[in-house]
């Protein structure tokens, strides 16, 4: 038997409430067990990993408040450990170069099943 003592938490960041459940049932055909968290800004989800500690986050980049790439670079100071993919429909490179610097892992939107794949990929990294 696999020692998977602890259901993983994952925090989908996306001012935009499809956005969320696209990727919410995305994952959950995947990993039906997961506990998903949800916030709707940067402000909160910093809020929401400091309280929940989930092991994953999914961060969008241009929400109400402070950018995705902000908020991610502030909860990874606090919890390196936690995995972030940011995902956007901006592409700009300097978005991208911003979400490799701050330690996550840039996926171009939408959402479909080879970007939540390639999410998935970044956090079967972490322990």
């Amino acid at each position: 038997m696999a020692s998977e003592n602890s259901i993983k938490k994952l925090l989908i960041v996306d001012d935009s409430k499809v956005s969320r459940m696209v990727i919410r049932a995305h994952i959950k055909a995947v990993h039906p067990e997961w506990e998903i968290l949800e916030a709707t800004n940067g402000n909160d989800a910093i809020v929401a990993a400091d309280n929940q500690r989930p092991d994953y986050c999914t961060m969008d980049i241009n929400m109400p408040g402070i950018l995705g790439t902000d908020a991610a670079e502030q909860i990874l100071q606090k919890h390196p450990a936690m995995r972030i993919v940011i995902f956007s429909a901006n592409i700009q490179e300097s978005f991208q170069m911003r979400s490799n610097a701050v330690g996550a892992v840039f996926v171009a939107k939408p959402v479909t099943e080879k970007s939540i794949a390639h999410a998935l990929d970044h956090f079967k990294g972490a322990k």
